[in-house]
């Protein structure tokens, strides 16, 4: 089995927090050589300090992955670090969007979710994997959610920004088919993370999520093994929990009556429109 993910000259975005620093972690666990890129720089810096305060190698980067610009400079510093392409990209970072239904979800939301979870997943690839694809070696992780098929209600923004990043991985992976390029998309439910707390959540959702991803979620830790073990196997998709896999499945055989039970869970989610009534 290919160990991708050990001795990796590897790239993590959003790895200032949360999933993205597990991933960070991890990977320097493995021996690799990690640049860290976070919108806030701040950030990205601890959890490179964490790192090489344990014996590890990391370098921190500021990046916003809604700009190709961005995106661009972290692959001139990443090499520059690096002294070589890197041969593991983990497109991560990703904003957090939900309570309102559409129409009534403000298109500055709609914009803003989608230029950081899909147009910062389409930079990524666009600039690492021609490098990799040379290389014929190596790995892409794409860090999608279970909402990208779940089609949860008053969360469509994010919905369609990660079904955009499944999809996106699926494309790749046939296109690097026979190449070496493993192509990895995780496909969590929740993770115990701070992304409910973000200002595109309402308040009252963001609050219920957090606390049944404080009773049941997995850590970002666990998530992380599990989705660089995945790549070394090779494999496409990773949806690491029960309820993820449930979802899964229950979408694909039952289209119809999935939609009509996820319409009336929908009722019970509390947002603005809950307020006014």
């Amino acid at each position: 089995m290919p160990r991708r993910t050990h001795r990796a000259h590897a790239v993590v975005t959003g790895a200032g927090s949360g999933i993205g620093r597990a991933f960070a972690t991890e990977l320097a666990r493995r021996d690799g050589r990690v640049v860290c890129a976070d919108i806030d720089p701040g950030t990205a810096e601890d959890t490179a300090a964490g790192i090489r305060s344990r014996g590890g190698e990391a370098v921190a980067a500021g990046c916003d992955v809604a700009s190709a610009a961005d995106v661009d400079a972290l692959a001139e510093k990443a090499r520059a670090w690096l002294g070589r392409e890197p041969n593991l990209v983990v497109n991560n970072a990703g904003v957090g969007a939900g309570g309102r239904v559409v129409g009534d979800t403000p298109l500055t939301d709609w914009q803003r979710t989608l230029g950081v979870n899909l147009w910062g997943v389409v930079h990524g690839c666009h600039t690492f994997v021609p490098a990799l694809r040379r290389a014929r070696a190596g790995g892409v992780i794409n860090v999608a959610s279970a909402a990208g098929f779940a089609a949860a209600p008053r969360m469509a923004a994010y919905n369609v920004s990660k079904a955009g990043v499944v999809s996106l991985s699926e494309t790749l992976a046939a296109e690097l088919s026979g190449t070496g390029v493993a192509v990895t998309v995780l496909c969590p439910t929740l993770v115990r993370t701070n992304i409910f707390g973000g200002d595109l959540v309402d308040a009252a959702a963001g609050s219920l999520a957090r606390r049944v991803a404080g009773a049941v979620g997995f850590s970002p830790e666990r998530v992380a093994r599990m989705t660089l073990d995945a790549c070394d196997r090779g494999r496409l998709y990773v949806v690491p929990q029960p309820d993820a896999l449930l979802l899964w499945h229950a979408k694909r055989l039952l289209p119809t009556p999935y939609a009509r039970m996820a319409g009336v869970l929908g009722r019970f989610v509390p947002g603005p429109r809950d307020k006014e009534a």
